[in-house]
């Protein structure tokens, strides 16, 4: 049986190759990463309406490449 994901893997591959590319330190562009998708996994526990299949790590990456080629997502 063939698990099938919400989202294609080449394009988180792309997605966080942007991020990378568009960050001028790439630790602290991990280390962002890594700390938003702590932040939503303990949001998901208390929360439990997002999709279970998505990582948190995927879901930061998607959220936050979203915010870097879309700035008007970004509310005041």
């Amino acid at each position: 049986m063939v698990k099938r994901f919400p989202f294609d893997s080449g394009d988180i591959t792309t997605r966080s190759d942007e991020l990378m590319h568009a960050a001028s330190n790439r630790y602290r562009i991990t280390v962002q990463v890594a700390n938003r998708a702590k932040r939503r996994r303990y949001e998901d526990f208390e929360n439990h309406l997002d999709d279970p299949m998505m990582k948190p790590v995927i879901r930061a990456v998607i959220e936050m490449s979203d915010e870097l080629t879309q700035p008007e997502i970004i509310g005041d």
